[in-house]
């Protein structure tokens, strides 16, 4: 069987900018951050009190789910439903009603998640059990609290009878859907694929990096200029929640039915650098890295040359020096032959599981109206990165983009790479 190319025909998404694909694509143009300051992380006594929250949801979820479904989900699952709901909408594709016999089996979904429903285990889960009123707990906290209450949703809501999963790769949890729903497509086995990934803004999961000492807390008053990917005073992450999702269509299938084409998914790698070498559970083997990148050029049958663009991992920690000297030594260019350089993370933290599909909408978006977002807040460029201050831009720059490699890295030690290229009949 011949393999199929590839391509995206629908997107969506649910940011701390923005809530939907126009607005993002104004706020990444004009730099706009997501990131404000919570009171109710001060209260908590966590270090860093800055975060990004997608605003006015409440409010946009009622006209994507009813009632009843809004009864019985949590702020990561209604996130990667209405984002899933958007790229499928925006692909051009209507529903399936309730009512129908047949779900629509060349269609599935995997749409991941870092932390799932950590909300609802520590809000109701733990304490109603440890109180004995497990009767009261109600019958939705096992959906809620399982990962692949995200999946399942979603493929309950669009009526897909394909594959229907959710991962969870850490930070690499979104662009490891992507990637994965690509080799699902290039073989044949759907014709169309979800791909992407969702966190909620848990106060939870957040404290659990601040415990770590991993997230930034030296801007509590400046949150705006709190998530500094690559800047000499980067002080640490800041979290950050939403979701991300793409419509991945076999270019035949996309073709037969006329629809917009945004961007082709070339290919992409997935790897584990093994926590050997200079890789940990919370630091990224360099060699893992590089080969990933390599595997993920070499199937996609570009030259590193031709890559306009690269939007990296970035998460403004010790680790961005490292993470562009990977970029460097896997393609075998010169700081001054670089393809320009950029941390989607910069305006609107880090997502999390969301992070990589939220970072891939930017990429594909990038490339469709032809710019390149600027990294903020990174003026004061840390100074192993000084080679590379020329390829950084810190504003937006209107430039056709012709392909863009988007990497993400993940506690654990795992990698994934996938390569986007502007639609070329």
């Amino acid at each position: 069987m011949p393999l199929e190319r590839v391509v995206v025909t629908g997107l969506g998404v649910v940011a701390s900018n923005a809530n939907d694909v126009a607005s993002f694509t104004r706020a990444l143009r004009e730099g706009t951050s997501g990131v404000r300051f919570h009171e109710s992380l001060a209260a908590m006594g966590l270090g860093c009190q800055v975060g990004g929250i997608p605003q006015g949801v409440d409010d946009l979820a009622v006209r994507y789910l009813g009632e009843d479904d809004l009864l019985t989900m949590n702020a990561n699952m209604v996130y990667a439903a209405i984002a899933s709901v958007d790229a499928w909408t925006d692909a051009g594709l209507a529903r399936i009603s309730p009512d129908a016999g047949e779900p629509d089996w060349d269609t599935g979904a995997i749409v991941g998640t870092g932390y799932g429903g950590i909300e609802t285990v520590a809000d109701k889960l733990v304490p109603r059990t440890d109180a004995r009123k497990v009767a009261r707990m109600g019958s939705t906290v096992a959906e809620q609290s399982m990962c692949s209450g995200n999946s399942a949703r979603i493929g309950g809501l669009l009526g897909l009878g394909n594959l229907v999963s959710t991962n969870s790769s850490a930070c690499n949890t979104g662009t490891e859907a992507v990637v994965d729903a690509f080799f699902r497509i290039r073989e044949g086995r759907a014709k169309r694929m979800i791909a992407g990934g969702s966190d909620g803004h848990s106060r939870y999961s957040w404290a659990a990096f601040d415990a770590m000492r991993v997230t930034c807390r030296g801007f509590n008053d400046a949150p705006e200029k709190a998530s500094r990917p690559m800047s000499a005073s980067a002080a640490g992450f800041v979290p950050s929640s939403g979701a991300g999702a793409l419509l991945l269509e076999s270019l035949p299938s996309a073709r037969a039915r006329g629809a917009r084409i945004y961007a082709e998914v070339l290919g992409g790698h997935l790897n584990s650098g093994g926590q050997r070498g200079a890789g940990t559970m919370t630091a990224p083997n360099p060699d893992g890295i590089r080969r990933c990148i390599r595997s993920a050029i070499d199937l996609a049958g570009v030259a590193p040359a031709e890559i306009d663009l690269v939007n990296g991992h970035l998460t403004a920690t010790f680790a961005d020096p490292g993470e562009v000297g990977a970029w460097s030594g896997a393609l075998g260019l010169s700081p001054a032959r670089m393809p320009l350089l950029q941390s989607t993370k910069s305006l609107i933290g880090h997502a999390l599981g969301a992070a990589g599909a939220i970072e891939c909408v930017a990429s594909v978006l990038e490339l469709h109206h032809g710019f390149v977002h600027g990294s903020t807040n990174c003026e004061d460029l840390h100074p192993e990165l000084a080679a590379y201050a020329d390829r950084i831009p810190h504003a937006t720059i209107d430039r056709p983009v012709r392909i863009v490699a988007k990497a993400s890295f993940g506690f654990g030690d795992v990698n994934g790479c996938v390569l986007f290229r502007r639609y070329e009949a």
